[in-house]
């Protein structure tokens, strides 16, 4: 008889180049999730329209988790850039949130956090560019790290997330398959 799990998706959030993407690789290398990190939309939206179109990104998001809670996929990892001094992006999470949590799924909050100066180093590598190409114009990409922690509150204060299910990792000097290890042991993916 076939063992039956429940739904999960596990939400990797933070700031510019905190290390999301990667984090998340590493623990799909090592659970059965599967991977949707927010360049996968934010990309090709870029490339056919010249510029980020955020109701098209999100129509894309839309379908994708709708399409994945009918699937029988063990469960997904997706990240965001949350800007957690914006009401409107607690309301945007929370409706995509709402598709899964609909289907039943257990829910997993991962936040990762570190200092801009190392940001910025993790802004060049090969990874990140290689999956990112809006981020490969190295100037524009680090004036983009700037701007965004100058203009949005990209970490929370104590005691601001409430849910159950949720980590706050400063992952300035782990490397991504250790703060993945660390992601799957606490929530036991």
């Amino acid at each position: 008889m076939r063992e039956v799990r429940k739904l999960k998706l596990v939400i990797i959030f933070g700031a510019g180049a905190v290390g999301k993407m990667t984090v998340g690789q590493e623990l799909m290398k090592i659970t059965d999730l599967r991977l949707y990190h927010n360049h996968m939309d934010i990309e090709p939206v870029i490339e056919i329209f010249g510029s980020r179109v955020s109701s098209a990104v999100n129509r894309i998001r839309e379908v994708i988790f709708d399409e994945f809670v009918k699937t029988d996929l063990y469960g997904l990892i997706f990240t965001f850039m949350w800007a957690l001094d914006f009401p409107s992006d607690w309301e945007y999470l929370d409706n995509l949130v709402d598709i899964f949590r609909r289907g039943g799924a257990e829910i997993y909050y991962v936040e990762l956090f570190a200092l801009q100066e190392v940001r910025l180093q993790r802004n060049v590598t090969e990874n990140r560019l290689q999956h990112k190409a809006s981020k490969r114009d190295i100037e524009v990409s680090n004036a983009r790290v700037k701007y965004e922690d100058s203009m949005f509150r990209l970490v929370s204060n104590d005691g601001e997330i409430p849910f159950k299910n949720y980590i706050k990792i400063d992952n300035s000097s782990l490397a991504p398959d250790v703060v993945a290890g660390m992601i799957k042991e606490r929530f036991s993916l």
